[in-house]
């Protein structure tokens, strides 16, 4: 399963942290093109980010040809580092669930999944969030913590996600 960090999101992703999706390999296809019309309407422009615009979103190749150029063409690169995209994700997460937004258990469920995609990187896994990997087996084991204190464990985590970012 593929994170979705847009179930929770109330706006449109910036171009930024679709970016960061990207390159973690866990942007979902199907929605970029509403977010590419949606950051014309926000005043970027290019012929790359129109024909985005214009897809239906159910050819994910034409999406993810298009996607780089159509980034680029709102300002942002997509050279970044693993460990930065990872770094980026990490901090929606943190916001999303400390802005009661996100669930303790999910928070923990997109971090095994972010670990799972970018194979289970070192500089990912020593981010703040990245310390919550292998949470979910002890939270769907029922063995070890309470739920509390493993809520607690991802709260703290996401208050340091955020003040390292």
């Amino acid at each position: 399963m593929t994170p979705h960090f847009d179930h929770y999101e109330r706006r449109t992703p910036a171009p930024g942290s679709v970016a960061a999706w990207f390159v973690l390999g866990i942007a979902l296809s199907e929605r970029v093109p509403w977010w590419a019309a949606q950051w014309i309407a926000d005043g970027h422009d290019g012929p790359a980010l129109r024909e985005l615009a214009g897809l239906n979103g159910r050819e994910p190749h034409a999406v993810r040809d298009l996607l780089p150029a159509a980034l680029a063409e709102a300002g942002v690169e997509l050279s970044m580092p693993l460990s930065a995209a990872a770094c980026e994700a990490f901090g929606l997460l943190a916001e999303l669930h400390l802005t009661g937004q996100a669930s303790a258990r999910w928070v923990a469920q997109q971090v095994e999944q972010i670990a799972f995609h970018t194979d289970y990187d070192t500089e990912v896994l020593a981010l703040p969030l990245g310390h919550l990997y292998g949470l979910v087996d002890e939270w769907e084991g029922g063995w070890g913590r309470t739920e509390e204190k493993l809520e607690a464990e991802v709260r703290e985590h996401c208050i340091e996600q955020t003040q390292a970012a």
